[in-house]
Order: C-alpha cells, then sequence, then structure tokens
C-alpha cells in the first residue's frame, strides 16, 4: 500500500479511542446529542482516512497501470474505482 501509512495509522487509532471513548458514553447513558456529535467526528476521521488511503492508490497503483501499457490492467483499476464510487454512494 503507497500512502501516508504514519498518518493513516494515526487517524485509525484516534477513531479507535473514540469509538472506545462512545461505548463509554452510551454505558454512562450520555445525552444522546453528544454520542452523535462524537460518532459523527469519528467517521469524518475514517472518511479522511479513506480518502489518503484512495490517494495512494491513485498515485500509485492507478497511475502504475496507465504508465503500463497495458489495457486489461488499466480497464481493471478503472472498473475497481468505479465499484468504489457506487459503494460510496449506496
Amino acid at each position: 500500500m503507497q500512502c501516508d501509512c504514519n498518518k493513516t495509522i494515526n487517524l485509525l487509532k484516534t477513531a479507535g479511542g473514540q469509538i472506545d471513548g462512545i461505548i463509554n458514553m452510551i454505558e454512562d447513558d450520555r445525552y444522546c446529542i453528544d454520542v452523535i456529535t462524537q460518532i459523527m467526528a469519528t467517521q469524518a476521521i475514517l472518511r479522511k482516512a479513506s480518502s489518503i488511503i484512495l490517494k495512494g492508490h491513485m498515485e500509485h497503483c492507478v497511475n502504475a497501470a496507465f504508465e503500463s501499457g497495458n489495457e486489461q490492467e488499466k480497464n481493471e483499476k478503472i472498473d475497481e474505482i468505479i465499484k468504489l464510487f457506487d459503494k460510496i454512494n449506496k
């Protein structure tokens, strides 16, 4: 995987810590809006981590496929991205 791995790992660790905090908030019967706010913050971190990984994929894997000149490889990478966007838009 070609991305800013340290930044991505730190983001994922932060999200994991936030999820632990959310679980504690629910167990402590905290105010619903506060819990939802923390969930939304965690989702934002996960979206940022996804974006970093996707950027690395585009810069390395997709770019390499296009530079290779291999039509099948290029089409596979295009299909991967289309399927990913289909999942995002569901």
